[in-house]
């Protein structure tokens, strides 16, 4: 199971990164300017990689901007979200802090307003050892060693009418296969995602895919997806099942690059980065900031505060991305910090878990080793958006090193428990680890700064094992975590 799938995701968008994860003048920061908190809290989600710098920002960003002395950085607008940024914070900060928070990077580049030349650029000052100019000024900026970053996004949602330097597909797919191939040039082990559709519902899906893959197919190694989720119409049982649209996504897109591989008689399988998914009320706030005069450093925007029902709602996400890590080789849930993000943060002040923290630090946790299929065999619900859908969500995951059988399970009836078999025929069970559940009552609480512990995972005492299964009981509307020791495992 690749452990790219518990990533994240990091934008100058808002206060992601200022009064964020950087802010220095907190009584935690260390002497880079970071908050300590907010690294603490990160080691604790379980975060594996962090995308950066964008997102939207991406499509206008010099990068150029963001090394060398801090006090000589230039201040720019930054067209995507309507802020001025002033560069205190760039590739170089960005890479003493993943450093710090033992993540990888996931770096991208700007085929908005630049393109090839500029990627090369960015690429030889990130990765060039020494001796050439911009190698030259990393080591002098601080940096002797090269950074040897090696997932590159190559653009942003490049389809979007409101991206800076939206393209055809076609015209992009041409840029992106010019890109790899230089980038290539430097180190043919680089692994390049093209861009995707920027979600499902846009007009040109599917066409998008074939004629990017087209031009591009040999050139990069994976396609980005990207979705976010929210309820419509205070419709709480199709949220609940918002997984299904994941998985439909990721099967259409599947198809449509074995496809575009198939016609090239291409032995190549093209991979998948859903480098942006979460729960998002873009219908609550607007998905950009107003225009006008004033270009604010850092406001606070798309500062969604989670409920219970979207921590459940997350966990069923997670059993998506894990049922299709055949094929989903990297994942970043949007965004880290402030921003349509599990850690919260004041100004000078706290910094606390969202209810979405819980099970996206659990699955990250626990989640290891190889993905088993799971036979869903019981009761269906039906829903607006979907149809009859089953009951109950599980995907499960085996540890050989450990001897560690983990399920995860959702309940997506709203008002019915789950009396639920857990059926490892062919193992034996030598105990229950640990059973905890996410949701079955006040489905609408929040975390605050005051009261940051609503969703804290609660033990599930209705567990019980036998040789080969176990019986436990979904409350309604519920994520549950089920960790068994077992022996003789067939994967």
């Amino acid at each position: 199971m690749p452990r790219r799938l518990f990533g994240s995701f990091v934008e100058h968008l808002g206060r992601c990164v200022y009064t964020g994860l950087y802010e220095p003048g907190h009584p935690t920061a260390d002497p880079d300017g970071f908050r300590r908190d907010v690294l603490a809290l990160v080691r604790e989600l379980g975060v594996t990689t962090v995308r950066y710098p964008g997102g939207n920002f991406v499509s206008s960003y010099r990068w150029e901007d963001g090394v060398g002395p801090v006090d000589q950085r230039p201040a720019r607008l930054d067209l995507a979200w309507h802020s001025l940024e002033t560069n205190q914070f760039g590739l170089d900060e960005f890479m003493r802090w993943v450093d710090k928070a033992d993540v990888d990077p996931i770096m991208a580049v700007n085929l908005g307003t630049r393109g090839t030349a500029d990627a090369v650029d960015l690429l030889e000052y990130a990765n060039h050892r020494g001796g050439s100019h911009l190698a030259d000024r990393r080591r002098d900026n601080g940096a002797a060693d090269p950074y040897g970053i090696k997932l590159w996004c190559l653009g942003n949602e490049m389809d979007g009418p409101w991206q800076v330097g939206q393209r055809s597909a076609t015209e992009y797919g041409r840029l992106a296969s010019q890109t790899a191939k230089a980038m290539r040039r430097f180190d043919p082990d680089l692994e390049l995602v093209a861009c995707g559709s920027s979600h499902l519902g846009m007009p040109t899906f599917g066409s998008w895919e074939r004629d990017v893959l087209t031009e591009a197919y040999d050139d990069v190694d994976l396609i980005s997806l990207h979705a976010y989720y929210q309820p419509v119409d205070d419709d709480l049982p199709s949220f609940l099942a918002s997984a299904e649209e994941m998985d439909r996504y990721i099967d259409a897109v599947t198809a449509i690059a074995d496809s575009v591989g198939a016609i090239r008689r291409s032995t190549k399988k093209i991979m998948i980065a859903f480098d942006e998914w979460n729960v998002w009320y873009q219908s609550a706030a607007p998905s950009t900031p107003p225009s006008g005069e004033d270009w604010p450093i850092a406001p606070p925007l798309l500062e969604d505060h989670y409920s219970v029902a979207d921590a459940v709602v997350v966990g069923g996400l997670l059993i998506s991305l894990l049922r299709h890590s055949d094929r989903v080789t990297a994942a970043c849930q949007a965004q880290l910090v402030n921003v349509i993000a599990p850690i919260m943060t004041e100004p000078g002040g706290p910094a606390w878990r969202q209810t979405i923290f819980h099970p996206f630090a659990r699955t990250a946790r626990h989640a290891r080793g190889a993905v088993l299929d799971v036979l869903r065999d019981g009761g269906t619900t039906s829903t607006d958006r979907f149809g009859e859908i089953d009951a109950v969500d599980a995907v499960s995951t085996w540890d050989d090193s450990t001897g560690e059988m983990t399920v995860f399970l959702v309940n997506r009836v709203v008002t019915t428990p789950a009396e639920v078999t857990v059926d490892v025929t062919g193992a034996r069970l030598a105990g229950i680890i640990e059973c905890v559940t996410v949701g079955g009552t006040d489905l609408h609480a929040k975390n605050t700064a005051d009261g940051p512990d609503h969703a804290e995972p609660r033990p599930n005492g209705t567990a019980h094992s036998a040789d080969t299964s176990v019986q436990l009981t979904l409350p309604p509307a519920s994520w549950t975590m089920l960790r068994l020791r077992a022996t003789d495992v067939t994967p």
